[in-house]
């Protein structure tokens, strides 16, 4: 799609009637940081897709060991939903601050 000055200039005046003057660059700040934070988490998907080997190199490279009597143990106890939540969001927390770190440098 080719647009000239024109159709610029169009698309301009249609945000500042919509937005206002005062809210445009408030938006174009958030729609810059917004792609900062997905350009930085599409690449960092990447470069954990390009550290881990596939299933495939990981069975080809694994040499076959001896079979061995393993005891049967209890099975561990399952989180509550409570304690699930609570690491959910320290987890999310984590991240929110890794974020913020990416966000200053």
């Amino acid at each position: 799609m080719n647009l000239g000055a024109p159709e610029i200039i169009l698309i301009l005046v249609a945000l500042v009637l919509l937005f206002g003057a005062k809210k445009l660059p408030d938006l174009a700040r958030g729609v810059g940081r917004s792609l900062r934070i997905f350009k930085a988490e599409t690449s960092k998907m990447n470069d954990d897709d390009d550290e881990r080997p596939t299933v495939v190199q990981a069975q080809a490279q694994a040499q076959p060991a001896p079979p061995q009597q393993i005891p049967a143990a209890a099975p561990a106890p399952q989180p509550s939903v409570e304690e699930q939540a609570r690491q959910l969001e320290e987890q999310a927390a984590r991240l929110r601050a890794s974020a913020q770190a990416d966000k200053r440098v």
